[in-house]
């Protein structure tokens, strides 16, 4: 029986970036597999807790101005209106989780190359309103009546 040869390369692969998605995007993809791994690697649920606590804060301390002073008030609130919820990172953005769901979580700027910095809750937000409600929020500047906002969405996606 002959043996055939076949090519050491797929014929799928290329090394060309995946079409459609931005450079940003992928590497929050890649973000995201590492924050996998390493949740993986860690030990016990505290020992998790901390870390991931410790890498939001180190996230947000190397973010530029004016999204780390935004960042910085985010992370405030949130942890004062819900102190339950588990900070951690999520494609390489801070976030917020319940039960192990993000709830909640902040785009910055600067890293995604949007027009302004983005508060977006995910589906496991209790923010249901009707038909239709919305999901995330530009925020251009952190206010009081912003904060008091944020306050009240938490608040409510926690519900």
């Amino acid at each position: 029986m002959a043996e055939t040869k076949r090519s050491s390369k797929s014929s799928t692969a290329t090394d060309e970036p995946a079409q459609g998605w931005t450079d940003e995007e992928r590497a929050a993809m890649k973000e995201r597999a590492q924050e996998v791994k390493a949740a993986k690697r860690r030990g016990s649920k505290a020992d998790k807790a901390a870390d991931n606590a410790k890498a939001v804060l180190d996230n947000i301390a190397e973010m530029p101005q004016p999204d780390k002073g935004m960042a910085e008030r985010v992370h405030a609130v949130i942890m004062e209106t819900a102190p339950d919820l588990a900070p951690r990172l999520w494609y390489g953005s801070p976030a917020y989780a319940k039960d192990g769901k993000v709830i909640v979580f902040f785009q910055n700027q600067q890293k995604w190359k949007t027009k302004y910095a983005t508060l977006g809750f995910s589906e496991d937000a209790n923010l249901e309103d009707g038909d239709m409600w919305p999901s995330s929020f530009a925020v251009l500047e952190m206010t009081p009546a912003v904060e008091k906002q944020i306050a009240a969405l938490v608040k409510k996606a926690v519900s």
